[in-house]
């Protein structure tokens, strides 16, 4: 999902063919071509991002010591994966309409195109909503019900899971084929993606089946917090060790958060304003009309920032494929150290300072009582 230019080909908001004197074509080109410059630095960003994450979690996968985590390594392994076809699929496609300097409809008469952009921005759209919620069920579970945990839960149910986001994801972006909703060119008419016009009941259930992953990703994170807090408490006043199982906490609780936080920060600006146009139940200026777009004056003043917004919304959106394999990676390695020692002074735990003064403290009472 990558739709970064600012302003259609050539200039011209209806996708008409601009004016290409020999001037005026050259400014034209050079323009285009940093302006595409954006989106292919973005793409390479998010898919260097990914591969790096991929081949991190397939070595963490093999690791001897990785057993109670393989579940949740499968999740991020799929999620870096979903967000790299999305890109893959997305970003030349808006890439080379930029390029090529000729509207839409020119390069894709038929309308298939849009079809399949639209249907691309929306299963790698929500499938990685998905997964992020099963992400976090996945550590709930395994943090706050062990046993239930250890004997139901494996790496070939995970799979299974994650094979069901996927048709889940597929079977929805499908509906449209069945009649039920559409997808549409949008402003500035370099993609495509569901029409939320005359409210749209696709559109609607697209931002219901988003924000309610997002409360159950919440939800789920908040659990896990806190049950590790009360275990790194209940295990700092038994003065037991635990440094391994508190540094691999701490840092599946940190990946948790940073793709929590990533996700609520790209996807909702979206999420909300598609539920918004679908209440309002009106066309709005900023679907796939191209006359709406004429550059008239009263255009500009009445729809031109709200179309900025809504492309505002999905710029953001866009950048949640290119943030979450680098909050992986990181909140892996390079933060890891100082927010371990942060949270273990905040927490006591793998304190050792705290745990000398509870023996000691002990050693008091004892010979007190004695």
């Amino acid at each position: 999902m990558s739709p970064w230019q600012q302003r259609p080909p050539n200039g011209s908001a209806a996708g008409g063919p601009g004016p290409r004197g020999n001037g005026t074509g050259r400014a034209a080109e050079r323009g285009s071509a940093a302006s595409a410059a954006i989106p292919l630095t973005m793409m390479l960003t998010g898919i260097v991002g990914n591969a790096l994450a991929m081949l991190l979690v397939s070595r963490s996968y093999r690791a001897k010591g990785s057993r109670r985590k393989r579940s949740f390594l499968l999740c991020i392994g799929s999620l870096a994966l979903t967000d790299m076809l999305g890109q893959l699929l997305t970003s030349p496609v808006v890439i080379s309409v930029y390029l090529s300097g000729r509207p839409w409809a020119a390069m894709d008469p038929s309308g298939r195109l849009c079809d399949f952009f639209g249907f691309s921005m929306t299963v790698f759209g929500l499938c990685p909503l998905l997964i992020a919620s099963a992400m976090a069920a996945e550590r709930a579970l395994a943090i706050r019900a062990p046993h239930w945990y250890a004997s139901h839960m494996s790496p070939r149910a995970a799979e299974r899971g994650l094979l069901a986001i996927w048709a889940a994801g597929l079977a929805f972006a499908l509906l449209p084929l069945a009649g039920l909703g559409r997808y549409a060119l949008q402003w500035p008419g370099t993609w495509c993606f569901i029409s939320a016009a005359g409210g749209s009941a696709f559109a609607a259930a697209f931002a219901a089946l988003g924000l309610l992953s997002l409360v159950v990703t919440g939800a789920c994170n908040l659990a896990t917090i806190e049950a590790l807090v009360a275990r790194c408490r209940a295990k700092a006043r038994a003065a037991q060790p635990g440094s391994r199982w508190g540094r691999i906490a701490t840092e599946t609780l940190l990946q948790l958060l940073g793709i929590m936080c990533v996700l609520s920060a790209c996807w909702s600006p979206l999420l909300i304003t598609m539920l918004r146009r679908v209440s309002e139940q009106a066309a709005g200026p900023c679907r796939g009309d191209a006359r709406r777009w004429e550059p008239h004056e009263e255009w500009h003043k009445e729809w031109h920032k709200e179309c900025d917004l809504s492309l505002t919304a999905v710029r953001l959106a866009s950048l949640n494929q290119i943030l979450d394999p680098w909050v992986y990676l990181l909140l892996r390695r390079i933060l890891l150290r100082r927010f371990c020692q942060a949270a273990s002074a905040v927490s006591k735990c793998s304190n050792a300072e705290d745990r000398d003064r509870a023996i000691t403290l002990s050693h008091q009472i004892r010979r007190t009582t004695a």
